[in-house]
């Protein structure tokens, strides 16, 4: 029985990483994935540090000297296509993209979200949550499309809204999650079982009705 072959990764990031780092230990493990690089528009993330730590090549490309967000996403295409991926990972990237990049990866582009999509897309999604009064809230993890976090959602992960939360103590509910259900959805990718057709994510040669749902609401270990 021959090994199954790694898929490569390209991991994108803007700030520390924990996304990254959950993955990082996942390819460690049986997670049939290899990251060949990561790279940031951050000389500063913390997230190049931890790559470092773990062997992985990491690149700099910061935006500030592009003329616009086309030329920077250009550069950006080149750099990364030179690693040769089959699957760009945005883990906590802090930048909009373009529509060619977004094109250009079409089907093997993810990302992460802070948010129980289609609510909440952008920024402050905890602090919109608890003014809102929610007593769900979660991440969603989605291919990337043109349209801001409006790409097809994969996988999500509901956590409770609890009494006396504030932003903080809701973002490190809601951030353990998403360290479970990124590794997973990158797995499911390498082994063969995800996969995009035009606008639509098929899981096991058959599409997608909706996002999976795991639900940690009555679990006894959520924070």
């Amino acid at each position: 029985m021959t090994a199954q072959k790694k898929l490569p990764l390209v991991v994108l990031i803007s700030g520390s990483g924990s996304n990254l780092q959950a993955i990082i230990d996942a390819t460690a493990g049986d997670l049939p994935a290899e990251i060949r690089a990561v790279i940031s528009n951050r000389e500063d993330a913390y997230g190049l540090e931890r790559a470092r730590k773990a062997g992985i090549e990491t690149r700099v490309l910061d935006h500030r000297p592009f003329p616009d967000r086309e030329a920077y996403d250009r550069a950006l295409m080149n750099l990364i296509d030179g690693f040769q991926p089959g699957l760009v990972i945005l883990a906590g990237f802090m930048r909009i993209l373009s529509p060619g990049f977004v094109r250009h990866y079409h089907g093997r582009l993810l990302n992460i979200h802070p948010s129980l999509l289609p609510r909440y897309r952008g920024l402050h999604t905890h602090r919109r949550v608890l003014e809102a009064g929610d007593t769900v809230h979660g991440a969603s993890v989605h291919f990337v499309t043109e349209e801001l976090d409006g790409g097809p959602v994969v996988l999500q992960a509901r956590v409770p809204v609890k009494a006396g939360d504030d932003e903080q103590t809701l973002a490190a509910r809601v951030l353990a999650r998403e360290h479970i259900i990124y590794p997973q959805v990158v797995r499911w990718f390498a082994e063969g079982r995800l996969s995009m057709h035009g606008d639509r994510p098929h899981m096991d040669g058959k599409p997608m009705a909706g996002p999976l749902v795991i639900d940690y609401r009555q679990d006894p270990g959520t924070l």
